[in-house]
């Protein structure tokens, strides 16, 4: 199936459980459920995934790329269900979008060449458990040492849940793109394991 037979104005339906949704790639960068990204994008490919997405539910599928080098499929499976919050043209080729992201998804199948359409399947985050309050204590003692970054969190949240707090802490902390990426492959046990044990570790290097 290519994406450009597809008709924008169809409902998104492909099968129990999964949709068709256009995919945005992003280089350097995941977007993760309960947090926002703002970017600039420059390829007609993404460009035309996020126009197709407004006129279909403004919903897309945002992929983070294995390496920024690679061809246009190289992509991880696991990304964020987002919505477009807003968007913006520069010029016909540069535009600024805005997302929101919803739910963790995985991607089973991509369709199309350049502009890629996903069989999208949305992931459950699962119980955060007891690992929320060790993750949320982590977070706490590292913005207590990072003020600038806290009053930016709480000036960004949009929801009083924990593991909202968690996830707008994942997007915007100071780490790889990779250690991002696996955090948001981790559901929300394994993800605030994640943050309780690399935080104090973080900060303590941070501090010599």
């Amino acid at each position: 199936m290519a994406a450009s037979s597809m008709n924008p104005k169809a409902a998104f339906d492909a099968g129990a459980g999964s949709r068709l949704l256009p995919v945005l790639p992003l280089d350097d960068v995941c977007l993760l459920p309960g947090a926002s990204l703002s970017l600039v994008i420059d390829r007609p490919a993404s460009v035309a995934a996020v126009q197709l997405a407004s006129r279909s539910g403004d919903q897309l599928l945002a992929l983070a790329r294995r390496d920024t080098n690679g061809g246009p499929r190289e992509l991880h499976t696991i990304g964020t269900l987002a919505v477009v919050r807003a968007f913006h043209a520069f010029s016909p080729l540069e535009q600024r979008v805005e997302l929101d992201g919803l739910a963790r998804a995985h991607a089973s199948m991509l369709f199309g060449t350049d502009l890629l359409v996903a069989e999208t399947t949305q992931l459950a985050e699962g119980d955060a458990g007891d690992e929320w309050g060790a993750a949320v204590e982590a977070l706490a003692r590292y913005l207590h040492a990072h003020a600038d970054l806290r009053s930016f969190l709480e000036a960004q949240r949009r929801s009083p849940d924990a593991m909202s707090w968690v996830n707008l802490a994942c997007q915007h902390l100071p780490i790889a793109g990779s250690a991002r990426q696996k955090l948001l492959e981790a559901n929300a046990a394994e993800r605030c394991l994640k943050i309780s044990r690399g935080l104090d570790k973080l900060l303590k290097k941070e501090q010599g």
